[in-house]
């Protein structure tokens, strides 16, 4: 038997990266798959952002395990459409367990020269959107009347500083400040409530033009390489090591809603090679 077998999990920004990593794990250990992503792109971000054939591809995976997923394209933005997602989700589905909050984007600059739009948008999605996220989901988790498990992307970001991501590290740190509320006000319906803090993650939001440009703007486009960032990153962790597999958060996410972690709430959990700590 799966470690979630028979639940059902709630994934934003699962088209692709973290999310879709997160859909598999937990498909894989037995759970089925509310998924949302804006599946778009939004304007102050400097990369490319999921497309609907991302969101596609989340569906095929996750059903090549024998599991059920109910995708939708939706803005953590708008909760009007993320409660619609979520209420659909679990109309076809049958409940909720497993809420993952994960939907996000990076951007880049000083905060004294920031524009308005590439701020309010990193909180919107970022911090604000977590919100709503989790405010569409509780009374799903609530009516179960078994509990349930919350499971907030937050960052390293979230538990520290640095230069040029300002804002970013701004949502992050309030993803925490929710997280503990939560975790104080859904702990009556055993409802558990963590964050997550990842270091960097090899995914498409970090390996990108606009990465290249803060982390490594001296090196012509041709040597622009994987590796290349990698070598620019190494240095940030304990372990040496540029970043992460998605999948090293996922199992982390996993264990978090698991019954293993049954009695664990409140908590700020890393996943950095030991970034904070170096």
């Amino acid at each position: 038997m799966g470690r979630v077998e028979g639940k059902v999990a709630f994934i934003t920004g699962a088209a692709r990266g973290q999310g879709r990593s997160h859909a598999i794990r937990l498909a894989q250990e037995g759970a089925d798959i509310i998924a949302v992503d804006i599946a778009a792109q939004v304007g102050s971000v400097p990369y490319p952002m999921a497309t609907p054939d991302d969101l596609a591809e989340t569906v095929r995976q996750v059903e090549a395990l024998d599991r059920r997923i109910v995708a939708t394209q939706a803005d953590v933005r708008d909760f009007a459409q993320i409660k619609q997602a979520v209420d659909d989700g679990v109309a076809q589905l049958g409940r909720l367990d497993i809420v993952v909050a994960n939907a996000g984007i990076v951007s880049y600059g000083p905060l004294e020269t920031m524009d308005d739009t590439t701020f309010t948008d990193m909180i919107d999605i970022n911090l604000t959107g977590v919100w709503r996220s989790v405010k569409a989901a509780v009374p799903h988790l609530r009516a179960g009347g078994g509990g349930g498990s919350v499971v907030l992307t937050s960052s390293t970001a979230g538990l520290g500083a640095s230069q040029n991501v300002g804002h970013y590290s701004a949502a992050k740190h309030g993803v925490v400040g929710l997280m503990r509320t939560l975790a104080l006000e859904l702990g009556q319906d055993r409802i558990r409530v963590n964050s997550v803090h990842p270091t960097s993650v090899r995914t498409d939001m970090i390996v990108n033009e606009a990465t290249f440009e803060l982390f490594a703007p001296d090196l012509p486009a041709e040597e622009r390489t994987n590796e290349a960032l990698a070598a620019r990153f190494g240095a940030l962790t304990l372990l040496d090591i540029p970043w992460v597999e998605p999948v090293d958060i996922s199992n982390a996410v996993l264990w978090l809603a698991s019954d293993e972690a049954r009695f664990v709430t409140g908590v700020t959990l890393p996943v950095d090679a030991g970034q904070l700590s170096k």
